[in-house]
């Protein structure tokens, strides 16, 4: 049975990489939106930990999940600002947590 802490974990680089990828047009959307609802499928799954306080990686997380499901493409692509939040969201994934949270980072669990 998959805990939290690791389903975050394996789930962050396959985030990010989708992300950063979507981002460089690398990706279709498409195929970043069903990352996410296979994520939530997955994350039904979990039944360890979800008692637990979270930690920062999974706050961020949380968060990118959110909004890439949040935004539509158009906005994930052309907002400066956004990118720039998504692409300190993706270092701090792929790091797992030594690059700073990003300020507003509240992602919470679904």
């Amino acid at each position: 049975m998959c805990t939290v802490s690791h389903f975050v974990k394996s789930k962050s680089k396959q985030l990010a990489y989708y992300v950063r990828f979507f981002l460089q047009h690398k990706v279709p959307y498409s195929e970043l939106d069903l990352f996410f609802w296979d994520t939530m499928e997955e994350w039904a799954q979990v039944k360890k930990g979800k008692h637990l306080p979270y930690e920062k990686t999974e706050q961020v997380f949380w968060h990118v999940l959110h909004q890439i499901h949040y935004w539509p493409q158009r906005t994930l692509i052309e907002d400066p600002y956004l990118r720039g939040e998504l692409e300190t969201c993706l270092d701090c994934l792929e790091s797992e947590g030594i690059y700073p949270m990003p300020l507003d980072c509240i992602g919470i669990r679904p």
